[in-house]
């Protein structure tokens, strides 16, 4: 491992911390992202050799620990006590990012904005006892990237790049800057529908209102959150083809709540 050579505990420490996608794979496994597979689903971009490399190196400096699964084959992840005593730090760090770095259009990767929905803002004991499919049209990407889906089931949730194999019960119509910015509260839902910014026809808002379960306050991990109006759910469905939602391009995700910095409750919260 490469060292600046100082006794500086700040050097030392950024030996350690400071390398590309490190504190991103300590985030993911704080969210208790514990496999390799979930760890990889929230870091769209890091390559299966890197991702590799940093959790030898997490495990070897002793921030990670790696442990045999309870049933089956293979190993699940966890911060360490060092590990854990990191949280704070990167918290400080996303503090200071939200303040002082500006939400530019590489920051708006739609599969990582969708991914934090289902592990962080989803209440699923307000939406419906069933499946629930929502097609994002993105119509700022490639047309090969336009379409993404979010399934919701009762007990998890999936991000699906390719058709999950189901009817979709809402469409959503915008780019991934409007989707950013609205989910991180820089502008308001009435201000995107009025620009035309995002279209949502078969929501159905009225001006002045917020869509479902919507946030009126910044989350933080000290705070909850406060939520505007009553949960109206999301619309009944048609039925549904029968059909695996397991197919290539769906990261399937059940874990506890990530803390991201400021930033709406997606769908079914009240």
């Amino acid at each position: 491992m490469r060292t600046y050579g100082q006794y500086c505990p700040i050097a030392r420490a950024a030996e350690i911390v400071a390398e590309r996608w490190t504190p991103l794979i300590v985030r993911n496994i704080h969210a208790g992202c514990g496999t390799y597979s979930e760890i990889l689903a929230g870091a769209p971009g890091l390559s299966h050799t890197l991702l590799t490399q940093r959790l030898r190196h997490l495990t070897r400096v002793g921030i990670v620990s790696v442990h045999p699964k309870a049933t089956g084959p293979g190993v699940r992840y966890a911060l360490t006590d060092a590990g854990r005593d990191l949280w704070p730090v990167l918290l400080a760090l996303g503090a200071w990012g939200e303040q002082w770095v500006e939400l530019r259009d590489e920051h708006t990767n739609p599969r990582f904005l969708l991914w934090t929905w289902s592990t962080t803002y989803l209440a699923h004991a307000n939406l419906p006892d069933r499946r629930v499919v929502v097609r994002f049209e993105l119509t700022d990407r490639p047309p090969e990237q336009r379409r993404i889906w979010l399934v919701v089931n009762p007990a998890d949730a999936e991000v699906c790049t390719k058709p999950p194999g189901f009817d979709d019960d809402l469409t959503v119509e915008t780019n991934t800057m409007t989707l950013a910015r609205w989910h991180t509260m820089q502008i308001e839902w009435t201000d995107a529908i009025r620009s035309a910014r995002s279209v949502s026809p078969v929501l159905g808002h009225s001006p002045g209102r917020c869509p479902p379960g919507t946030c009126d306050r910044p989350r933080s991990c000290q705070a909850g959150h406060t939520v505007n109006g009553k949960n109206q759910g999301l619309p009944r469905t048609r039925s549904s083809r029968r059909a695996s939602s397991r197919s290539a391009g769906c990261a399937t995700t059940t874990r506890r709540p990530l803390t991201l910095g400021p930033a709406r409750t997606a769908w079914g919260s009240e």
